[in-house]
């Protein structure tokens, strides 16, 4: 199967900075962008000068979907995404092709356009794919730079042998874009969810009194925005369906924004449907008013009491754990007395593959702090986290989790 057709699931969601310099393959990097895109990476693209008398800016911004940066006395570019700015977002930087003339300069040290700057600004992998003549490639003054390089922990992929484009035969041609795609893969662990779809319920609802009043909970949103980062992490494509919250999406996290348990509702059971895992990280409202006000409710003159009545909202972490075919099913146990106790019932009577017990009432954990505690409970595992920051707590779940799935 081509890798057209099939996802290489390590690039999923890393950020791939692609370095085009001057050379007759650098009309090849019109298909490794694609190539990349189809892998699951967002690619942001850098040219030398020379490069774009080969192909040009405006065609490799059409095919990467985001502005092509080529110089460094930009101001317009500066302000939008520096040079330190991009070399700070890159997973890997990726020269292709890489001629002799920047592999001469990269060995140098030099720093005298963006992309050179670029890489020696940033700590992330940075791989180069050699395209020159076979006499320039077998030069002795190139072959000690790539080798220089490589002691330095660059990598070098390739080149291939064959016929070139000046008509000479040997080693110098760029590898073809697959072959660049699986050596870019082959840099990065496959994460745990890697490929898988994860859907995660998060933050408050609010259940409408009339129109300036609601009945919600103090929940920040804090522990599921952490998992749905955490997964990321892992390699998953994921889906966050949070409630009203003051909170950033994370990077590369599709957010669903809902406002009552109804909204939460609807859209929980329609992605659940066609993931792998779900996560009920939400503090739902178990209740909301029978009827929400059309107008701002009165205070009545000589009444010392207000009457609501309520009906029981729909249990989502439930209606999930029911569907066919269902998915993993992970739910939450905030709990303020007995909480193990109350996490193992809830475990059973929601048909649930595990759940996360955390005590709401603990000074310093829980509702809107940054750090927790939780047990995560299956029906043939318990775990205990002590206390640590949200976020890393986050990454202990998920690997847990992944091991209980797998």
């Amino acid at each position: 199967m081509s890798d057209s057709s099939a996802v290489n699931h390590s690039l999923i969601n890393k950020r791939i900075l692609l370095g085009v310099s001057g050379g007759i393959a650098a009309y090849k990097s019109a298909e490794l962008i694609r190539r990349l895109q189809v892998a699951g990476a967002d690619v942001r693209v850098v040219m030398t000068r020379a490069a774009q008398e080969f192909i040009t800016p405006l065609t490799l911004q059409a095919l990467s979907g985001n502005p092509v940066h080529h110089s460094m006395l930009d101001p317009e570019a500066e302000a939008a995404m520096g040079h330190i700015e991009l070399a700070r977002w890159a997973d890997l930087i990726l020269i292709a092709p890489a001629s002799a003339d920047v592999i001469a300069r990269l060995a140098a040290g030099e720093g005298n356009d963006l992309l050179t700057t670029v890489c020696l600004a940033s700590k992330a992998p940075l791989a180069l794919a050699p395209a020159m003549n076979q006499a320039m490639y077998s030069h002795l003054a190139t072959q000690a730079n790539l080798t220089l390089l490589t002691e330095r922990k660059l990598h070098i992929f390739g080149p291939a042998n064959g016929v070139q484009a000046c008509g000479d035969v040997g080693p110098g041609r760029m590898l073809e874009a697959d072959e660049l795609v699986n050596a870019s893969a082959a840099l990065f662990q496959s994460g745990l969810l890697a490929g898988k779809k994860v859907v995660i319920s998060a933050g408050p609802t609010r259940e409408a009194i009339d129109p300036v009043r609601y009945i919600s909970n103090h929940s920040s949103g804090k522990m599921g925005y952490a998992l749905a980062s955490a997964c990321v992490e892992a390699g998953a494509l994921v889906t966050l369906i949070s409630g009203p919250t003051k909170l950033d999406c994370p990077s590369h996290v599709k957010r669903i924004n809902t406002i009552s348990a109804a909204d939460m509702h609807a859209a929980c059971t329609d992605q659940a449907s066609a993931c792998d895992l779900f996560i009920g990280a939400a503090a739902v409202a178990d209740f909301r008013p029978l009827a929400a006000a059309d107008q701002k409710m009165k205070k009545q003159d000589g009444s010392e009491q207000l009457t609501l009545t309520l009906v029981k909202n729909p249990d989502i972490i439930k209606a999930v754990s029911a569907l066919l075919p269902r998915p993993f099913t992970v739910g939450f146990a905030a709990e303020t007395e007995n909480v193990l106790g109350y996490a193992r019932d809830k475990l059973k009577r929601k048909n649930l593959d595990a759940i996360i017990a955390n005590d709401v009432a603990t000074e310093g954990t829980g509702f809107n702090s940054d750090d927790n505690a939780a047990t995560l409970i299956s029906p043939k595992f318990e775990q205990n986290f002590d206390r640590r920051s949200k976020n890393q707590l986050a990454r202990d779940l998920i690997n847990a989790i992944s091991k209980i799935m797998a």
